[in-house]
């Protein structure tokens, strides 16, 4: 997927993946140095959902949103959320106005909303508030101020695949990316990330986002790879994109995979069937805890009889975020952007994660490849901030 800057429902294909999850919960035992489990307090909370648009889509992840919360709700001990659900309908306009009305009824912190327009229009709504959002993007144009972007961003995948790369003798990276919105915001993530872990970019390559315009660049570069020496092709590519076309035509057209590593920086194993892909097979790409969401996953469907979409995950952590700083809400007041950014972070059903003050986050993540047609973990996870992966 590719960018949640514009609405799912107007085309999947350019969502970014919000696959992340967040923050503390009382049902998975934290790492050194994450927040302790909620010690009691009381905070309102506003949901803000996509429901009410009348589009089974806004319908679907609405009720997963929901039911994920209230999944949350019930494993905190000793703390008291009083959820209000707000259905936004997916608009902007509607989003605004309920975060207004929202902390009017006093809301001390707002979860949601889906989209990115709406999530900013909330945000600006409630600015001078001192109400917090915590949307469900992980679009960071809009991070900032008062509002927190929960998903796994492009910079956070950027960074860990680079650093495991570089640290496993594979430092010079040729960027191929979509000629395109979310091409290019991913192609300034790898260089920064590459610029962090100490690699270098030794080219930057990219094609019209098109099925000819992949067959048309692909024997470029190739050629571009094998002169400019490097050992990691980064693609911006997702399985709703390019990639199943554009990795089978790099091989096709005869890159060495045995000396050159294809690094994905979106999620290689959604759907299923990316993984008996050919060209895909020994890629890397970054996911979040597999164990802990695949916990995460047996609960949510012991509880609804049916699996969560992705984000699920992102509104039980954030109710379980809330849950563990509910006990410094005093008096009704919002929950601060210092609590919200300890540096601490919290541990999730997804991993480790930790609001940054710029609105965006850091995240545990593993480095997966493909073998054989099946995900393998090669790094696991970090399960505390102080390790290996950050």
């Amino acid at each position: 997927m590719l960018s949640v800057i514009h609405r799912a429902r107007k085309s999947l294909g350019q969502m970014l993946s919000v696959l992340g999850a967040v923050v503390l919960s009382a049902c998975v035992a934290t790492g050194p140095g994450t927040a302790p489990p909620g010690n009691g307090g009381s905070v309102q909370v506003a949901l803000l959902i996509p429901s009410g648009s009348g589009q089974s889509q806004d319908e679907l992840f609405g009720a997963n949103l929901e039911n994920a919360a209230r999944l949350a709700m019930n494993d905190l001990s000793g703390v008291n959320i009083d959820l209000r659900v707000y259905k936004t309908g997916g608009s902007p306009a509607q989003a605004s106005a309920l975060a207004k009305q929202a902390v009017d009824e006093g809301a001390q912190v707002i979860l949601g909303p889906f989209y990115s327009e709406e999530a900013n229009a909330a945000g600006v709504a409630v600015a001078n508030s001192g109400v917090n959002v915590l949307a469900f993007s992980n679009n960071a144009a809009i991070a900032g101020g008062n509002v927190f972007v929960l998903g796994q961003t492009f910079d956070n995948t950027a960074r860990r695949l680079a650093n495991y790369a570089v640290r496993n003798g594979k430092s010079k990276v040729l960027i191929v990316h979509d000629r395109n919105v979310a091409g290019e915001v991913g192609k300034a993530a790898i260089e920064r990330g590459v610029a962090s872990a100490g690699g270098s970019v030794v080219g930057v390559t990219s094609y019209e986002f098109s099925q000819n315009g992949i067959v048309q660049a692909a024997s470029g570069i190739v050629s571009t790879a094998k002169s400019s020496g490097a050992t990691v092709l980064f693609l911006t590519a997702d399985t709703a994109g390019a990639l199943p076309l554009l990795s089978q035509l790099l091989v096709d057209n005869g890159i060495d995979k045995a000396t050159t590593q294809f690094i994905g920086l979106t999620r290689w194993d959604i759907p299923p069937a990316t993984l008996a892909l050919p060209g895909v097979q020994g890629g890397w790409f970054a996911m979040p805890d597999p164990g802990l969401h695949a916990q995460f996953r047996a609960r949510y469907e012991g509880a609804y009889g049916s699996q969560p979409v992705p984000v699920a995950g992102l509104a039980y952590d954030g109710i379980a975020a809330i849950g563990a700083l509910a006990n410094r809400a005093k008096g009704g007041a919002p929950l601060s952007k210092g609590d919200l950014t300890q540096s601490a972070g919290f541990a999730g059903v997804s991993g480790i994660f930790r609001l940054l003050p710029n609105g965006t986050n850091e995240r545990g993540l593993a480095v997966a490849t493909i073998r054989s047609n099946q995900v393998v973990v090669i790094d696991a996870a970090p399960r505390s901030f102080g390790g290996a992966g950050f």
